[in-house]
């Protein structure tokens, strides 16, 4: 059975408990399911399906047992794989300070970008399909990332780490 990570928009340890994340999920049919760090990112095996089917099930599954749902992207760990060894950032000078982030859309852009924008310190360095891949120096300003990349590709998103990811996929 093909392994997936589902990557849960919004969740933290004040507004989900991973052991009920997970029992959703082994609700929702899903096998040898486990959650990873406690930010709603969930590693699980499932017949292979379109990630549209699973993302439904998962949400439904998260109702029905949390009394709330989150939205979710998921990703097999086999493309997640595939995306940690191209290492996107790799061709990019980067200072060892930079942050280094991974957003998942639920969809390809239609449009591509005319140019790719940068706001105080974070830049938007590449798309490629249906991720983003940004980086940020950590400031005074909050999650300015959080802010240039919605407002350039909307709210059908969800943001991890490039550490984050390569935990997700161990």
């Amino acid at each position: 059975m093909p392994r997936y990570a589902a990557f849960l928009r919004g969740v933290m340890p004040r507004n989900a408990k991973m052991p009920e994340l997970k029992l959703a999920f082994e609700e929702a049919g899903f096998d040898e399911v486990r959650t990873v760090l406690g930010s709603g990112n969930v590693v699980f095996d499932a017949r292979a399906a379109s990630d549209a089917t699973l993302e439904r099930r998962a949400e439904e599954a998260m109702e029905k047992r949390l009394g709330r749902s989150f939205m979710t992207i998921v990703r097999s760990v086999e493309e997640l794989q595939a995306l940690l060894a191209a290492d996107p950032f790799a061709s990019h000078r980067l200072s060892a300070e930079s942050k280094r982030i991974v957003t998942f859309l639920r969809e390809e852009p239609k449009l591509p970008l005319p140019k790719l924008p940068e706001k105080d310190g974070a830049r938007i360095l590449q798309v490629r399909g249906r991720e983003v891949f940004t980086t940020y120096l950590r400031g005074a300003g909050g999650p300015v990332f959080m802010t240039l990349i919605e407002r350039t590709f909307g709210d059908q998103l969800t943001t991890r780490t490039w550490d984050t990811v390569k935990k997700v996929v161990r």
